[in-house]
């Protein structure tokens, strides 16, 4: 039976769940997060279970057949070789703020509760930012979390016990335990080989959850036991995938140190093109942008290609030269050749279609089908874009980043309603992520629903706090509304992130502006300047700045530079008044003049035209 919260200032203290232990070595990524949903699924209703499917599903794999699928994408029912999508590192996230909805609305229904989490300091980096979102978006009152950096140690075993525990374990048939405690015991057993099959197992099943960090530790401690000589196919997975998920962590040094190292230990043709296409992928898109490297990035996957196009099979020829084709194509974009980058993908694509059997490798083709997309909108042929978008949606229309690519389209199309449309079938498509929020405010903004906007944006930023782009529109927009306070904080906050982000130092600059800081403000604008030249907002404050400072002529020169992106009511009566005031009148009659084309029913523009 359900029982309702305790009231506000009830000083009973809320019933234990029961004590977890969040030790990796247990259940591996989540250990802490399937003891959670194994305690309050059961009596959940089925449509708040079903609205979470994907969440729990992840966190709890050995509760399947408690958790139906509702949403699933085309790459869940295919085989590993073919799902060669590799989660963002933001993934693991998405899941965290879906089950933290979870927890809240059934701790709603059924009361307040403790949570009790010991061993943290042998946490999986998953449980840990799990924990982390369970105290930012699940209320005090509802869910107390307790945590304990100790707890029960693992247990001491002979070598044989070791053995014997994971043969126990193995009998089960659990997922978890194939994960965490299993690898752990045969590491510690007398037989490596079943140790290696037992760490490479975990390997593949969390790079396929997207539990980069698990991926990496694992992968490590497996490819000490793997020899490159007896067992070269098995050495080659776990080494690709351990340095794919060291890639995706931003440990772009020890991803290229393991390609290296294939390199002197492999004459394989496929391991080199593939070496070659990944180091090159290291190069163009490192995290760091001033170690990205294209010219390097080209010669590589260059060298991925001439291999690749030796491999005798047409169909595996086909593949993977379509795949090396496409990663060329990043480079020529970086290189800022959109249009030789779209001759390269459209090989690819055609190789598919001439070589690879009906239906075969369908993620391969859609990406390459998005990527034409993103090529079609850079070379200004959006309806090509747009079907192409529709394709890949019509195909796999349980993957929810297309949505934000076609939503993304049909906004610079004008077509509001049906990117609204699109980022809000993102929104259910998937575990939640901020991006189709953000998209949404920017679309509610330019209508005129402000409050919508920032309702948009505090979402955003419930569900990452650390989202740059959030965190600079809704201080911009807070700025806007008055509230400086809270702008102030956004900006400084984005600031501490991202120092030179000018977005941020724009809206820091119309804070300070507000608030009378008129020195701080000139030197936030000029920054924003200096680093994006063309930031129109940013020329348009220091103009509202140089206005209200008493110097209507560099005002005036600020909103010229202002309305170079492009005509703009409100721009254009700000430079009449600035112009106006240089005893310009006649310019500021023109401004007055186009400005009320633009916008024929706005009252302030009549009223200083009849002035």
């Amino acid at each position: 039976m359900s029982r309702e919260p305790h009231p506000p200032g009830d000083p009973r203290p809320a019933p234990p769940l029961p004590t977890v232990d969040a030790g990796r070595h247990l259940l591996g990524p989540y250990t802490a997060g399937s003891a959670l949903v194994a305690a309050l699924l059961p009596g959940a209703p089925p449509d708040l279970v079903s609205r979470y499917d994907i969440e729990l599903r992840a966190v709890a794999p050995d509760l399947h057949d408690r958790v139906p699928v509702r949403r699933r994408s085309v790459a869940a029912g295919l085989s590993e070789a073919e799902r060669i999508l590799v989660h963002a590192p933001r993934r693991t996230l998405r899941l965290s703020n879906g089950l933290a909805e979870f927890v809240r609305e059934r701790l709603a229904a059924t009361g307040p509760r403790t949570l009790v989490v010991e061993n943290l300091a042998l946490a999986d980096p998953t449980d840990l930012e799990l924990l982390a979102v369970l105290r930012r978006r699940v209320p005090a009152e509802l869910l107390t979390v307790v945590t304990r950096e100790e707890g029960t140690p693992p247990e001491t075993l002979t070598p044989s016990g070791h053995d014997a525990r994971a043969d126990e374990l193995e009998r089960l048939g659990t997922v978890g335990a194939r994960l965490g405690a299993i690898p752990y015991h045969r590491e510690r057993g007398e037989d490596p080989a079943r140790a290696l099959e037992a760490l490479a197992f975990a390997v593949g099943w969390c790079l396929d959850a997207g539990c980069h960090d698990a991926v990496a530790d694992l992968g490590r401690r497996a490819l000490r036991l793997a020899d490159p000589e007896d067992d070269p196919a098995t050495w080659w997975r776990l080494l690709h995938s351990t340095a794919t998920a060291l890639a995706a962590l931003g440990r772009e040094d020890e991803a290229e140190d393991l390609f290296d190292l294939a390199r002197r230990e492999s004459v394989s043709p496929a391991v080199h093109a593939a070496a070659a296409y990944a180091t090159g992928m290291l190069k163009v898109r490192h995290r760091d942008p001033a170690r990205r490297d294209t010219g390097a990035a080209l010669a590589l996957v260059n060298q991925a290609i001439a291999i690749s196009s030796l491999l005798p099979d047409p169909r595996e020829r086909a593949f993977k030269l379509g795949f090396d084709l496409n990663g060329r194509a990043l480079v020529e974009t970086r290189r800022g050749r959109p249009a030789k980058a779209m001759e390269l993908v459209q090989e690819a694509v055609d190789l598919a279609e001439r070589d690879l059997r009906p239906g075969e490798h369908p993620i391969h083709r859609l990406v390459l089908l998005a990527n034409r997309a993103q090529l079609a909108v850079m070379l200004d042929r959006p309806e090509e874009a747009l079907a192409d978008l529709d394709a890949v949606i019509a195909a796999d229309p349980g993957y929810p980043d297309y949505y934000i690519d076609r939503g993304n389209l049909l906004h610079r199309l004008g077509r509001m309603d049906a990117a609204v449309a699109d980022y809000e079938t993102a929104m259910r498509a998937g575990p939640p992520f901020p991006e189709p929020y953000y998209n949404r405010a920017e679309i509610r903004f330019s209508a005129g629903d402000h409050r919508g906007a920032l309702q948009d944006l505090d979402h955003v930023l419930e569900l990452d706090p650390s989202f740059v782009d959030g965190l600079a529109n809704r201080s911009g927009l807070l700025a806007g509304l008055g509230e400086y306070g809270r702008a102030r904080a956004d900006a400084e906050a984005g600031l501490a992130i991202a120092p030179d982000n000018p977005y941020l130092l724009c809206a820091l600059g119309q804070v300070e502006t507000a608030q009378g800081r008129y020195a701080a403000a000139r030197a936030a604008f000029d920054r924003a300047l200096e680093l994006s030249p063309g930031l129109a907002a940013a020329w348009a404050s220091r103009g509202l700045l140089a206005f209200e400072t008493g110097a209507p002529e560099g005002a005036a020169a600020d909103f010229t530079r202002a309305l170079e992106s492009g005509p703009d009511p409100a721009l254009l009566f700000n430079r009449a008044m600035a112009l106006r005031a240089a005893g310009r009148d006649g310019e500021a009659v023109a401004d007055l003049t186009r400005a009320l084309e633009l916008a024929p029913d706005d009252e302030d523009i009549r009223r200083e035209l009849k002035s």
